[in-house]
């Protein structure tokens, strides 16, 4: 019988620094976060009656909603930056990283990728103020391995097991797979 994972082991960081690889641990205020993969599929029935379908790919986005504006974060002065001034294009692109835990805090797998941020408003209400924002994948996942403690990523060619044993060397087709 396997245990559930609990939630709190998959991690969400951003890069504050939109460039400068300061990742930041999203989550202190959100009580649920997902990647919204939003595959491209279309289903199509022919003449004999077969169903075929095309996947195309995925528009995958997310939503920090809320974050709560924080005095020193550097993630604030971004994003508020961003939103004062309207800007657009390549000023609002950073990197996140999506990293599955072990209890130890090690990493069992980890993905940074290119992304977009987004502010959605300003404002909040009496709890403090929020600044909500989007976050939409440009591209470039790179599988890898995040240390916690020192908040860097290193891109892998090599699968672990969850005991640290490597299953498999040079990334071949079904290692995303496997977890052990």
């Amino acid at each position: 019988m396997y245990n559930k994972i609990e939630r709190k082991y998959l991690a969400h960081y951003i890069d504050e620094g939109f460039g400068a690889k300061q990742y930041v641990w999203l989550g202190d205020d959100l009580e649920e976060y997902s990647d919204e993969l939003n595959a491209d599929v279309e289903f199509e029935t022919n003449i004999l009656g077969e169903q075929n379908i095309r996947h195309s790919g995925y528009d995958t986005e997310g939503d920090v909603d809320p974050y709560y504006a924080e005095y020193g974060s550097l993630l604030f002065v971004n994003l508020s930056t961003i939103a004062n001034r309207r800007i657009k294009g390549d000023a609002c692109n950073t990197t996140k990283i999506d990293v599955l835990l072990r209890e130890d805090m090690s990493t069992v797998w980890a993905y940074r990728e290119d992304v977009t941020v987004i502010p959605s408003s300003v404002g909040g209400d009496t709890s403090g103020i929020q600044i909500p924002f989007g976050i939409y994948s440009r591209g470039n996942r790179v599988k890898g391995i995040f240390d916690v403690s020192t908040k860097t990523f290193t891109p892998i060619n090599t699968v672990y097991a969850l005991d640290g044993a490597v299953l498999i060397d040079n990334n071949t087709a079904f290692a995303d797979h496997v977890i052990v």
